[in-house]
């Protein structure tokens, strides 16, 4: 058995594409697999830890913003994804995989295509609510799309679709330890309501900004365990220290023990990826949503709404964050009985077993 998974760029594709490999090797143990990243994206660090190899494409995302660099950039492009399309044509006839599989992200798009055009058999994973064009492009080519929302007959051939859910990182999905266990891994007080605040995996800058517009008076209904990413940390470790806070708010780079941070959690506060709600359905904590309006076909704001219909979130705008954040999570830290009907609506939303039904699929295709 051997299989390709390609994508990355956050851990929004990351993990997902590190489950489905997991899941590969618990049913074929001698399976060889190969990730295709980006080069310079954090797969190429993070796919590695999780003891995967990968190979970096030179690719690179369309630059929208018109300054000279990105002009420059732009003019590179073309380049970039024909050296990209030759590796991966000789990344492939070297491997000769079983499966190709397609998890999002900048790699993804030449390894599908090219792997679909030299006869390789591919799987799309698609996670959010609402397909982006690259996806929607590769399913001509794909045996199998797996979803986790309904209704994807919009953007999908119909006999193509399973759906599966979103495969999630196996510590979260059978999260065994305790809110106290959390605490103490944080240095926090069991006696206070505990906030997480994640940006995703590289940080969210106005969610950072909220954070720190309030940080005089963040502390004194609650304490909060902080993701900044990469960029904010530095700030928010010296306001943090300035106004003398650090024993309520801790700040972090990156959580590696998100089941640690959840568990801890009585509210949390996130970004509305495909990947966080996927994770917030199983940990069944009442969410508050900032969907981030810097995506594509503003998909994280559909994938927001469709939990908020059903009574599992409170989604507030990018722009209005700063006050109306704040006011948000204060109402869930006085009102236990909403925090307990949101995460009774949210848990019944949760898809168990997704990496494990897209391994099904990939049987499917290999046996056939």
């Amino acid at each position: 058995m051997k299989a390709i998974i390609s994508g990355g760029g956050s851990g929004g594709h990351i993990f997902p594409a590190i489950a489905i490999a997991n899941a590969i090797r618990s049913r074929w143990p001698e399976a060889e697999i190969l990730f295709i990243g980006a080069e310079g994206r954090m797969e190429m660090d993070k796919v590695p830890a999780a003891g995967y190899k990968i190979e970096g494409l030179p690719i690179a995302g369309l630059q929208r913003k018109l300054t000279l660099k990105n002009i420059v950039k732009n003019l590179q492009l073309p380049f970039r994804i024909a050296r990209s399309n030759n590796k991966v044509r000789r990344i492939l006839r070297q491997f000769g995989p079983d499966i190709v599989v397609g998890v999002g992200g900048f790699a993804s798009e030449p390894t599908l295509r090219t792997a679909a055009k030299m006869g390789f058999a591919t799987l799309i994973q698609e996670q959010n609510s609402y397909a982006g064009l690259t996806n929607k492009t590769l399913a001509k080519g794909a045996r199998t799309i797996c979803v986790a929302y309904d209704g994807m007959e919009r953007f999908f051939p119909a006999e193509k679709i399973v759906f599966t859910g979103n495969p999630v990182r196996a510590d979260i999905e059978h999260m065994a330890c305790t809110r106290n266990e959390g605490l103490a891994h944080f240095g926090l007080d069991a006696n206070l309501p505990t906030v997480l605040v994640v940006g995703g995996s590289l940080g969210a800058r106005s969610i950072n900004q909220m954070m720190l517009a309030n940080i005089a008076t963040i502390g004194n209904k609650a304490q909060y365990i902080w993701q900044t990413g990469q960029w904010g940390y530095d700030e928010a470790t010296k306001v943090v220290a300035d106004n003398k806070c650090d024993e309520r708010v801790k700040v972090n780079k990156f959580i590696q023990r998100m089941d640690l941070a959840y568990a801890a959690a009585d509210v949390v506060v996130s970004r509305a990826g495909a990947i966080a709600i996927s994770e917030l359905c199983l940990v069944g904590k009442p969410v508050v949503l900032i969907p981030s309006p810097n995506v594509a076909e503003d998909h994280q704001t559909k994938n927001a709404m469709a939990l908020s219909a059903k009574g599992a979130a409170i989604v507030v705008r990018d722009d209005q964050c700063a006050i109306l954040g704040p006011t948000a999570v204060n109402q869930l830290l006085a009102d236990s009985g909403k925090r307990s009907e949101m995460s009774h609506a949210i848990s019944s939303m949760a898809v168990r077993g997704a990496a494990e039904k897209i391994v099904d699929e990939i049987e499917k295709i290999i046996k056939h």
